[in-house]
Order: structure tokens, then sequence, then C-alpha cells
């Protein structure tokens, strides 16, 4: 294999630069329920305020949140989901998911989402043309970046 100092092209690797930090994606959640503002959020992450205010700096200038002021004195803001930061919510309702199945017990959920029809809502991954539900080993993966394999970099 050719030696290559630079870690593979990958767009889960780009979005965790933006929402991987931690607290991010607690906040995020937060602002999805409704939470939005600062004292809502610092309560209901356990962030601490600095850190919380370096996480909705980073996620509203990377366009995952905007900053919207509702206080003049004293000066308040409140946080709300970009288009791109409510396309995050199934990377979030799939965490929850995972987190149900292999961290909790049996009937220890601390929340369950509904749809507006008033049943559960699960994540589940479909192919865009079948309709097929993703399973273990139903995928190929095809490296669209040059010189990049599955298995890593290209031999030279």
């Amino acid at each position: 294999m050719a030696a290559t100092k630079d870690p593979r092209p990958c767009s889960i690797a780009d979005t965790l630069a933006l929402v991987g930090e931690k607290y991010s994606l607690l906040v995020l959640r937060e602002v999805l329920l409704g939470n939005g503002r600062f004292d809502q959020l610092v309560r209901n992450t356990g962030a601490p305020r600095d850190v919380l205010a370096a996480r909705l700096k980073r996620l509203v200038e990377g366009g995952i949140l905007t900053k919207r002021k509702y206080s003049e004195r004293p000066q308040r803001f409140e946080y709300r989901a970009t288009a791109a930061g409510l396309e995050l919510d199934p990377v979030l309702m799939a965490l929850m998911a995972w987190g149900d199945r292999h961290l909790r017990t049996e009937g220890d959920r601390p929340m369950v989402i509904e749809h507006d029809c008033g049943h559960e809502l699960t994540a589940v991954v479909t192919c865009s043309a079948c309709g097929g539900e993703l399973r273990p080993g139903d995928r190929k993966p095809h490296p669209q970046a040059p010189g990049w394999t599955v298995a890593g970099p290209a031999a030279a």
C-alpha cells in the first residue's frame, strides 16, 4: 500500500469535526426538543457555561443552529436548528435507539418520541431505490476519494 500521512477522506469524520465534541449533540437534542435558551441548555445538558458557550458558537458558525435575540435587557438569545441542523434529527434518533437497546434495561428508556400520528418513531435506514431496510451484510462500499480503496490507500 502507498504510504500516506493523511487519514481516509470521510464525511463521518468531517461531520464529527463539527458536532462530535462533548455536549454538541446534546445541545442539538435540546434545541430540537424546543429548549433553545441558554439557561435551559445548561440545565438539560449539564454542560459548564463556558463549554456550552463555545459549543453554541461552533454550531452557529457551522450552520447547524441560528441565534436569535429574545431580550434586550438583559441581552439574551435563543437557538434554533437550521435546515442542516434539522437533518441531524434522524442521527439523534438512531443514537437514542442504539442507546435504548444496548445501554438501558427493558422499561428504563428515558424518552420516547412519537410521530404526529401518535405512534412511536423508529430510526431505520432504507435503500433510496427499493425501500429495503439495511441489515448486516447488505451494503457494499464504493470509495469515491481518489487513491483510496475500502482497505485503505491504493497501492502505488
